[in-house]
């Protein structure tokens, strides 16, 4: 379905400047640490501009990482809305049976309002520890682990707190976070697919794991822009919407300059606006100054070039010049965006080949290539077996192998074989390097921060 519902206006009839919005696009797509997937910009609640970079697409969903926190949020609010929870009541009253484990005056008096707002007392990142102080158990070992100062007065992103508030809901409305936001917030917005990773079985990881459209993205920025509003009904409280929305504890800028604004309820402050996002280069940013809000997912490490890029280019085109001839050379380009396909040959000897991989991303000991029509076919070889797909040459061919969505692009560079691969559900390429001498290079460009083995790199 895409955004064909919603409002579809042109940048100047919004009073935006599409050859700012092409500017930006040009510093995404001429920058190498960049590759963006999927773009969907809203103004005045009109889509003015929308585009997906073949091989991705409208309809395909990514793992959106810790964008998925802001979509736990959401479900607090309703939660809270529905008095299954209260943001300044003590954490410890939802969890009884850990009543006795829990001596630290001041662990009883972190409140719920403490860890959706990365405050919890903490002064770095739990996960790790918690794990091993919970013997498997994340909720109880957050209980367990010190604090290092009162609830409320220090910032530490911390996976943990996102879990146990995400487990607060499920446990409160008997349901997973996908079922229980499914008729409160993705029907009432016309979102569709949302898939969410479970740990264990039956309990969404809250602090990353969904997977949901650019479109999806988007609508949940627009819903806050709106203040919760949807149409003519008000979805979620306009009261949660402030609250999430502004700074509830100050933070430094270690990360960046848009990771030192301060931090909501699961949602950064920026240098203009507010917003969500996740590894990778997956965000969702709403800028009420100027009822604006742009989705973004894509695939890189440089988050804060990206944003630079946002300021810098796309917001003064607000409010700026209009140009209708750039209007149409805009929604002509992004009609027809595309990857860049890396150059390679396709001249080589027909027969089929095989090269050991020592120490392979994703467990992948050994390479296969053969000539598969007028193409190539790559088996990465793992423990459990070959995981074959269609390498295109000159442009990218799509498969599913073992039910992993992927495009695969590659060709000879002098007597090496090179190949991408896109895992289209994710934000990640693998790339395959097959040598002279027998060997193989497999590298992610981006590692995985979940399972990292290839057959887990698609939605649940």
């Amino acid at each position: 379905m895409g955004t064909a519902d919603l409002r579809h206006s042109t940048p100047s009839d919004e009073g935006v400047d599409s050859r700012g919005i092409a500017a930006f696009l040009d510093a995404l797509e001429g920058d190498p640490a960049i590759r963006p997937h999927g773009m969907i910009l809203l103004r005045h609640g009109a889509v003015i501009a929308e585009g997906w970079w073949a091989p991705y697409s409208a309809d395909r969903v990514q793992l959106l990482y810790s964008l998925s926190k802001s979509f736990t949020s959401t479900a607090a609010g309703f939660a809270r809305a529905e008095r299954l929870l209260e943001l300044d009541r003590p954490v410890i009253d939802y969890f009884p049976e850990y009543d006795a484990e829990v001596t630290d005056p001041r662990t009883r008096r972190m409140t719920v309002r403490n860890i959706a707002s990365m405050a919890s007392g903490h002064a770095s990142e739990t996960l790790d520890r918690a794990l091993v102080a919970g013997e498997g158990n994340l909720i109880l070992g957050f209980l367990r682990t010190p604090l290092d100062a009162e609830p409320g007065t220090i910032f530490a992103y911390n996976q943990p707190c996102t879990y146990t508030l995400a487990a607060i809901v499920q446990r409160a409305a008997g349901q997973s976070l996908v079922d229980y936001l499914r008729p409160r917030l993705f029907d009432p917005l016309g979102i569709r697919d949302a898939f969410w990773v479970e740990e264990p079985p039956g309990m969404d990881l809250g602090f990353s794991g969904l997977h949901a459209t650019t479109d999806a993205v988007a609508r949940l920025g627009q819903l806050y822009l709106q203040r919760g509003r949807w149409g003519e009904t008000q979805l979620l409280d306009a009261d949660w919407v402030a609250e999430a929305s502004r700074v509830q504890v100050r933070n430094s800028d270690e990360w960046g300059a848009d990771w030192g604004q301060g931090y909501g309820l699961q949602f950064w402050m920026s240098r203009h606006g507010y917003r969500g996002d996740g590894a990778y280069g997956q965000f969702c940013i709403v800028l009420p100054e100027h009822d604006m809000v742009l989705a973004l997912t894509s695939e890189t490490e440089e988050m804060q070039r990206v944003l630079d890029h946002v300021w810098r280019l796309l917001l003064p085109a607000v409010d700026g010049g209009t140009d209708r001839a750039a209007d149409e050379a805009l929604a002509a380009r992004l009609a027809g965006a595309a990857l860049p396909v890396p150059e390679g040959g396709s001249e080589w000897v027909p027969t089929s080949y095989a090269f050991a991989a020592p120490n392979g991303a994703a467990g992948v000991r050994e390479v296969r290539l053969r000539a598969e029509g007028e193409g190539w076919a790559l088996g990465l070889v793992d423990e459990r077996g070959e995981f074959a797909f269609p390498v295109g040459v000159g442009g990218w061919a799509e498969s599913a192998p073992d039910g992993v969505p992927i495009a695969a692009v590659g060709g000879w560079e002098g007597d090496a074989f090179r190949a991408e691969v896109l895992f289209l559900e994710t934000p990640h390429t693998l790339g395959v390097t097959c040598a002279a001498d027998g060997s193989a290079t497999v590298r992610w460009f981006t590692e995985p921060l979940h399972a990292a083995g290839i057959r887990e790199q698609r939605h649940p």
